[in-house]
């Protein structure tokens, strides 16, 4: 087995490893708004459930430098913001709101993207999104590495948005038909596979 020390590795050497080791990782696909109104819309695989009560999502946000990214910045300005579900569906969407627009642009223009009303914020959902959270800031903490800063974002969901026709019994979302997809390594993603359950010992 090949050892290899963390400290001798480059910022993009850790990235390529851990992003091809830590997988599938889901993707959140966020949706924020500027002080100037403007719709950004972006994806982001650092995004992981924290607790259930209450119910908290992270999203963890790179630097450019140390600048923030337009998400961060709407967020920490508005503390408010929409996570969706990335789908077999709406992933080329996804991936076209990537581009590295100039903060008064709006990604979801750019990728054809209907916005929708949110219930109890003001940040607006996308319409090509089968399930939807809004979300209010809950935290804030600036990671600091030696090359690079990260803005790790905690959202409180104050309300679910899920199409019905994927709601099962007790409140569960019908994995199967809503088709996430992951993020891999590199350019790569993955499907949905083939499912099995485990019962948990007692």
């Amino acid at each position: 087995m090949t050892v290899i020390e963390s400290k001798s590795l480059t910022k993009r050497d850790h990235y390529k490893l851990m992003t091809s080791i830590i997988t599938p990782r889901p993707i959140a696909f966020v949706s924020s708004l500027s002080e100037e109104g403007v719709l950004n819309v972006a994806p982001f695989s650092y995004f992981s459930i924290i607790s259930a009560d209450p119910p908290l999502v992270s999203v963890s946000i790179g630097r450019k430098g140390t600048e923030q990214k337009d998400t961060a910045r709407n967020i920490v300005g508005k503390k408010q913001f929409v996570v969706h579900v990335t789908t077999e569906e709406n992933v080329e969407k996804a991936n076209e709101s990537a581009a590295n627009l100039a903060p008064d642009e709006s990604e979801a223009e750019r990728a054809e993207l209907e916005p929708v009303l949110s219930h109890f914020i003001d940040v607006p959902g996308i319409r090509e999104s089968p399930v939807r959270m809004e979300c209010e800031l809950y935290a804030h903490h600036v990671i600091e590495g030696e090359d690079a800063t990260t803005d790790l974002i905690i959202g409180k969901i104050v309300a679910y948005h899920v199409e019905e026709k994927l709601l099962i019994d007790n409140n569960v979302v019908d994995t199967g038909n809503l088709k996430p997809v992951s993020r891999l390594g590199g350019t790569s993603y993955a499907k949905l596979g083939k499912q099995f359950s485990l019962e948990r010992p007692k």
